[in-house]
């Protein structure tokens, strides 16, 4: 059975731990599309393109996952690109509450899709692309915590003060 599965959200910026589950999902599902949401309400450091272009560039050599945007409904999305799964990370037991609630939202708006979630990798389990954003802006070393080529975009647009 051929799976497709969407992982959204809004990647700003992508850090290890979303490259994590890129790399664990593309071993559980045929093919796994990485979604940009595009949220100009969350005030993002970086325009949809660039998120795309930074998660293209990290995730070049897994040959069963793109990346593409959406704005509206995930699920809508979901159904408009195929997918019979959603992937979502959880970090924390405040992760569970939220990602708990979408997913039964989205199970009564799209029951066909399912949504599977995933912890990653211990040593990413605290990082988010907040606290990233937070802590270089204070100069502080996120060097592991997001690939090269984030850190790379970082340092242009965040220049340490």
């Amino acid at each position: 059975m051929s799976v497709k599965a969407l992982y959204p959200g809004t990647f700003d910026p992508p850090t290890n731990g979303h490259v994590d589950l890129i790399l664990r999902g593309s071993k559980l599902f045929e093919h796994l599309v990485v979604a940009v949401l595009n949220n100009p309400g969350k005030n993002p450091l970086f325009s949809v393109s660039e998120r795309v272009e930074m998660l293209q560039e990290a995730t070049r050599t897994l040959n069963n996952v793109s990346v593409a945007t959406f704005d509206g409904l995930m699920v809508d999305f979901a159904r408009s690109i195929g997918a019979s799964a959603v992937l979502r990370g959880i970090r924390a037991i405040t992760d569970y509450e939220y990602e708990f609630q979408m997913a039964l939202m989205n199970r009564r708006l799209a029951p066909e899709i399912e949504t599977v979630f995933l912890q990653p990798a211990g040593r990413y389990s605290f990082v988010s692309s907040r606290m990233v954003k937070e802590v270089f802006s204070f100069q502080g070393d996120i060097s592991g915590l997001v690939p090269p080529n984030v850190l790379k975009r970082l340092r242009g647009r965040m220049p340490k003060q």
